[in-house]
């Protein structure tokens, strides 16, 4: 089994799964200079507003992947998704009105819960990213 043995699986899927799929990737570094960085300098908050705009385009991108129909065209996931933008509203809000512990802790919810796990249910067997990353 090797580490990321091709991308070729999620290059085979329709556009949007591509794209959604490289813009949660592209978050992962992102996300560790973010949180590698001195709260409140001009770098985090640039860099800040890249990963809000990032995480934005992957929950309104899930919305085109309906491969997992529970209710309608939509599953679990996509509640998640709504759940991710209200929640990058209430954290963009919270650091405006310098309520440092309450962005702090939304977005770190939302890396944790929205960005990691949400990853790691896409290494579930059968699904793409498992096929790109353990090459089955």
């Amino acid at each position: 089994m090797t580490v990321f043995a091709s991308f070729a699986p999620l290059l085979n899927q329709p556009a949007w799964v591509q794209a959604h799929a490289f813009a949660a990737l592209a978050l992962i570094p992102l996300t560790v200079t973010i949180f590698a960085l001195p709260r409140g300098a001009r770098l985090h908050r640039v860099l800040g507003w890249a990963w809000v705009a990032g995480m934005a385009a992957v929950a309104l991108s899930s919305f085109a992947i309906q491969d997992m129909r529970l209710i309608g065209p939509f599953s679990p996931i996509h509640g998640l998704s709504v759940f991710t933008l209200v929640m990058l509203v209430l954290g963009v809000r919270a650091a405006r009105s310098q309520r440092v512990s309450a962005h702090r802790q939304t977005m770190k919810g939302l890396t944790f819960g929205a960005l990691v796990g949400a990853g790691l249910f896409t290494l579930l067997p059968g699904r793409v990213m498992y096929q790109v990353v353990f090459g089955l």
